[in-house]
């Protein structure tokens, strides 16, 4: 099966398409910063790419991730409007990715009706997760997307993260962060360790999390 069936709805089968070779990246590795310039369009073949915003008070949210199937908003917007990235790429996991050059993207957007269609549904899409960030952030309060984070992420009762980490998930502050977790833990809800999280009252963070509701 050629690697463009990676994305669902990518249906293009093109032999040059098929001949790009895959790239491999380490976990941490950056592959945009602000500023940055979109040189094409990057399908993941497998792993986790996050991609995250900083403000001017170093205050940092995860906008979204890019795994097998998805896509990426900044490039496709890099690529079609010709605009700068905001926002930083850094493999959270060890990736695999093909780079569609930007010339051959856009030839493809322009000559290929089943590639452009492909490429906007998968936009659309990650335009909806991220109208649904914005409104988390601006509409949930802060302990509710914690818990929702800790139930999310958990392993066999674990969540393994940083304090800074989980603020970058919700949207929130390290020290915001720090202070909901001693209350989670006063409660008998959950046990910090470092760079560690253990789950004591699944049941609580669940009803918690169903107040917003």
């Amino acid at each position: 099966m050629p690697w463009t069936k990676t994305l669902s709805d990518l249906k293009a089968s093109r032999d040059d398409l098929r001949r790009l070779p895959q790239h491999e990246f380490a976990a941490g590795s950056v592959l945009f910063r602000p500023e940055d310039q979109a040189t094409g369009f990057v399908v993941v073949l497998s792993g986790r790419i996050e991609v995250r915003l900083t403000g001017i008070s170093g205050r940092e949210i995860l906008l979204y991730a890019v795994a097998p199937g998805q896509s990426c908003v900044q490039t496709t917007l890099g690529l079609l409007g010709d605009e700068p990235y905001t926002g930083a790429a850094v493999c959270a996991t060890g990736c695999t990715v093909v780079l569609i050059p930007k010339s051959m993207f856009l030839n493809l957007m322009n000559e290929d009706s089943s590639f452009r269609a492909g490429v906007l549904r998968a936009f659309g899409r990650r335009m909806a997760d991220l109208t649904h960030v914005l409104e988390q952030v601006a509409f949930v309060p802060v302990e509710q997307r914690l818990a929702q984070a800790l139930i999310d992420m958990a392993q066999a009762g674990h969540v393994t993260a940083t304090q800074a980490e989980l603020a970058a998930r919700i949207g929130s502050a390290r020290e915001v962060i720090t202070r909901r977790l001693e209350a989670f833990a006063r409660q008998g809800w959950v046990e910090t360790e470092r760079g560690r999280i253990k789950i004591l009252n699944k049941v609580a963070l669940i009803d918690l999390i169903s107040k917003v509701m």
